[in-house]
């Protein structure tokens, strides 16, 4: 079944995979910008992560063994990979923190991103946080998504968004734009924001994403009913980053055009 949701998926992930994006990641600027958009999808994947680990293991006192080991020992590893890794200094860092010292290096504006961060900290619900704030509409539906799918409380799809929205197309996706960067910007320090980059494509495509997939078909089993949920969930959440993506070239073209 994951080879059929495979093929269903494919034109969506051919589709990010050849995105003009890339090839407008031409100047300082335009990799400011990229990282502005970009950062609100590194930090609500921990989201979906944390979900998942509530969901699939036991995270509450008093512990029980709860559901399949293999998928605990799954959500464990990269709950412990993606929280806290080893940053280029050697220190441990969250990947999310990782990429805030990258867009620092980078000189690009993390206003948006700690205020947003500031209201979720105070709890406010992260509806109304997405909607009051002043964050580009292409940013709000990514993240809308996120959480739609995460509130309705279905592992499965949260795996399938996960799995197919993320892991399982990082390594590819993050492949192209990494090669771009390194072609347009020779000169420039970009050692922290590669470095990320790097861990992703190393983590997700020789660990993490292989281990997803298995858990999608250990959440799915012999449930066609499931199986349809992923495929369509898989099928939304890469569409919903063509949006993201979108939203990134718009901006970067109106702002050469100014």
């Amino acid at each position: 079944m994951i080879d059929e949701v495979k093929k269903a998926i494919a034109p969506y992930q051919d589709q990010l995979l050849s995105h003009q994006l890339y090839k407008k990641l031409r100047t300082p600027a335009d990799l400011q910008i990229f990282m502005q958009h970009h950062v609100f999808a590194v930090w609500d994947f921990m989201s979906l992560l944390k979900a998942l680990q509530y969901d699939l293991t036991k995270v509450s006192t008093p512990w029980y063994p709860l559901g399949n080991p293999e998928i605990r020992y799954l959500i464990n590893e990269i709950v412990l990979a993606e929280e806290t890794d080893i940053n280029l200094e050697g220190k441990r860092q969250s990947h999310f923190e990782m990429y805030l010292d990258a867009m620092a290096n980078s000189n690009a504006g993390t206003q948006e991103i700690n205020s947003f961060l500031s209201h979720i900290t105070h709890g406010t619900d992260i509806f109304l946080v997405i909607a009051v704030s002043e964050i580009p509409e292409s940013v709000k539906e990514f993240l809308r998504f996120t959480f739609e799918i995460i509130s309705e409380g279905k592992a499965h799809k949260i795996a399938a968004a996960f799995t197919f929205g993320r892991e399982d197309l990082i390594p590819s996706m993050f492949t192209q734009i990494i090669g771009n960067i390194q072609q347009n910007f020779p000169m420039e320090d970009l050692t922290l924001f590669k470095y990320y980059f790097d861990r992703h494509i190393e983590l997700d495509g020789d660990e993490h994403g292989p281990m997803a997939l298995q858990m999608v078909s250990e959440l799915c089993g012999n449930d066609a009913v499931k199986w349809e949920e992923v495929k369509e969930t898989a099928i939304t959440a890469l569409k919903k980053r063509a949006t993201l993506w979108n939203g990134i070239e718009q901006e970067i073209t109106s702002n050469i055009s100014v």
